[in-house]
């Protein structure tokens, strides 16, 4: 979407969060409209850039086919005809934030009539691209980077104190790293805008892949080709995921000897 509106969405955390269901309903609707088809939709919000920016978009994961309700069959290919998509989503983003700022829960430094007219603008530059996954490990990779990556790596911070933070970004139109400095509160602020808020998720599932239609029709689908579920694995043990991340077991003492659980200590209060 235009940069223009990343500061809106910046103000209006609450409008930002409801992207990938508009990301997912452009997507459902360009592919039902087209072919009568049930596709299965996981969608990212991803805010930041490398400069901790407020720079809302979707990263939107589809399959590649969809299901056929009329004939009870999988089609496993179709054309997603990117200009189609990329007016779906323009009207969908820009019809949220008309609604919003008509109704008056859009918040907002500019009188209403600017603002419909910023919004006017908007209607020219949009950007979709659409790519191909090429493996289950390529999908978990990308999938991983924009669900599980933290908003800035630890090694990107070069320095610092109580008064400055320094940390270093590449710069797009130059292609170079540049060093970025600020205050402490500074930093602080340009990373809690994009912690998400309590009963938020950094990833969503919509179509085939919400959690209902997978209790509902996943068996349906896939009993023609013989797969069955499986079974949900049982969550590791908290010390065997740390044994395997850090190759130390922490239920091992540094003498070597095996921890025994003996009580749990109540919180106490420091002075």
């Amino acid at each position: 979407m235009p940069d223009v509106l990343w500061h809106v969405f910046r103000q209006n955390r609450v409008l930002a969060d409801a992207l990938p269901a508009l990301a997912a309903g452009a997507v459902n609707a360009l592919i039902m409209a087209r072919y009568g088809l049930y596709t299965g939709i996981i969608a990212f919000l991803h805010t930041f850039t490398g400069r901790l920016e407020f720079n809302t978009h979707v990263h939107t994961m589809v399959t590649a086919g969809g299901w056929q309700a009329s004939t009870g069959s999988w089609v496993p290919s179709v054309y997603y005809d990117c200009n189609l998509l990329t007016r779906l989503w323009r009207n969908a983003v820009l019809g949220l934030l008309r609604s919003a700022l008509r109704s008056g829960v859009l918040t907002t430094d500019e009188p209403a009539d600017e603002m419909e007219a910023m919004f006017d603008a908007q209607e020219r530059w949009w950007s979709v691209k659409i790519k191909t996954l090429d493996s289950i490990e390529h999908f978990f990779q990308y999938s991983g980077r924009y669900a599980r990556r933290p908003v800035i790596a630890q090694r990107r911070i070069t320095y610092i104190d109580k008064q400055m933070v320094k940390f270093w970004a590449k710069d797009k139109r130059s292609r170079k790293i540049v060093e970025i400095r600020c205050s402490l509160e500074n930093f602080i602020d340009l990373w809690a805008q994009h912690i998400l808020k309590r009963y938020r998720h950094a990833v969503r599932y919509f179509g085939l892949f919400a959690p209902r239609a997978v209790s509902q029709i996943f068996d349906l689908i896939f009993s023609p080709t013989g797969y069955r579920r499986q079974s949900r694995p049982r969550p590791p043990r908290w010390a065997d995921s740390r044994k395997q991340l850090s190759g130390r077991d922490p239920l091992l003492d540094p003498a070597g000897q095996r921890r025994i659980w003996v009580r749990r200590l109540a919180p106490q209060t420091s002075h």
